[in-house]
């Protein structure tokens, strides 16, 4: 007798708490979310990560807002979902720096696994620039130079281990050059640099197009498949004879346990935000476009680019000592 009222006590409180979570989610949003992204305030990133969270807060009846969280590479978000609530209320933008982040550094918990990949919205498209009153005028001027003074020609990036470096890194171990790597916490402070000659060029997402209309930089290349049409004049690497192609997508993350249904919501708000013309607007001031993948896709996504990003840090030769 005593132990059937046990069981039938724990059957009951397993039933308060699943309803009680049902309960919690079909109410999901009931307050505002917060979106951490990865770099500072001003760049790309930012104007339209804000310009999505805006629509995406309209969608969904609560505000969603941004908070900066550069530094770290970019992994700093995706870091802190670790020892969040998984409850929907705390989002992280998800660059690639993150799925490098286990081969250079040591960290306890796992990309792939306790990451749950809600949507991607967009990537960067990405170039190399020059000021227009430096030495420096065109791609064969920055290989000469490099070439003629190895670890003297300094280039600024959005940090170390993002996409910008160590593309960079790859471009000049292909060309045998040196360079001397400067990081900075974002395009804004890297803009910064640029603009005080502080670095000789930058690597960079268009975060650095201000600077082109302003006529304060030229960009030597860019690294798409094709040419930007913003920057027409720009070579593309592979134009270039090198054999690189980097786009780097981005996409919003959440932490491990997030119910399904909550996942759900947040996805089709975000997608339907991604809709919007003020959005796709505000991506093709930097040369981006909408790169929707949904939460399985990205999910899968996030399993490829474990493995292939794994080959580029050890290829360069940044892997942490086992």
């Amino acid at each position: 007798m005593r132990r059937r009222q046990l069981i039938q006590s724990a059957a009951g409180v397993a039933a308060a708490v699943s309803f009680g979570s049902f309960a919690q989610s079909a109410a999901f949003p009931n307050r505002p979310i917060k979106l951490m992204i990865a770099f500072p305030a001003g760049g790309p990133t930012d104007v339209t990560m804000r310009q999505l969270a805006d629509l995406a807060g309209k969608i969904l009846g609560q505000p969603v807002v941004v908070e900066n969280k550069p530094g770290a590479g970019g992994t700093l978000p995706a870091q802190q979902l670790q020892t969040t609530p998984p409850d929907g209320y705390t989002l992280a933008q998800i660059p690639l720096g993150v799925f490098r982040l286990p081969y250079t550094t040591k960290i306890s918990w796992d990309p792939v696994k306790d990451i749950n990949y809600i949507i991607n919205v967009t990537g960067y498209a990405f170039g190399i620039v020059v000021p227009t009153d430096g030495t420096i005028k065109t791609w064969a001027d920055f290989v000469a130079y490099a070439k003629a003074n190895p670890g003297k020609l300094s280039y600024g990036s959005t940090g170390t281990l993002t996409s910008p470096h160590l593309t960079t890194e790859l471009i000049a171990q292909k060309l045998g050059l040196q360079l001397n790597h400067v990081p900075y916490k974002g395009s804004a402070d890297l803009n910064q640099a640029l603009g005080g000659g502080h670095v000789m060029a930058g690597a960079d997402s268009t975060g650095f197009a201000p600077l082109v209309q302003a006529g304060k930089v030229r960009v030597l290349n860019t690294w798409g498949e094709k040419r930007l049409e913003k920057f027409p004049d720009a070579p593309t690497l592979k134009e270039l004879g090198i054999d690189i192609v980097q786009n780097s997508p981005f996409g919003i993350g959440a932490p491990r346990d997030t119910p399904p249904d909550v996942v759900r919501k947040l996805h089709d708000a975000f997608k339907k935000a991604m809709e919007d013309s003020s959005y796709v607007q505000a991506l093709a001031r930097y040369d981006m476009v909408p790169m929707y993948m949904s939460s399985a896709g990205y999910s899968k996504f996030a399993q490829e680019t474990f493995l292939t990003e794994k080959a580029l840090v050890e290829k360069l030769g940044l892997a942490k000592p086992n």
